[in-house]
């Protein structure tokens, strides 16, 4: 499955920071679909994303009924992302 969407890169200030993109519900529903074949636990989904040029293999986190896609620091200083910058994702789920 490939999804394509565009949002704003947001902080999470728990016992580890990450920044995050959050799905969109209309994707979050097609993901939710496919999750009890391709969740490894925890409502994890393993998934690549590509953010500009830059491609990284990632899990999507469960969160308020959705889900929210890791910006990792090695994609952010690739791109040259900070916090709020609008981006467009390209997801990548094995189904």
């Amino acid at each position: 499955m490939r999804l394509r969407f565009s949002g704003p890169i947001w902080f999470w200030r728990g016992p580890a920071p990450f920044h995050f993109v959050t799905v969109p519900e209309t994707e979050a529903a097609m993901i939710a679909e496919i999750a009890p074949v391709v969740t490894y636990g925890w409502g994890m989904i393993p998934a690549s994303v590509t953010i500009g040029a830059t491609t990284v293999t990632t899990a999507l986190w469960p969160k308020d009924g959705g889900y929210i896609v890791p910006v990792k620091k090695a994609l952010q200083d690739a791109e040259g992302l900070a916090l709020d910058d609008e981006v467009e994702v390209v997801l990548d789920i094995d189904a």
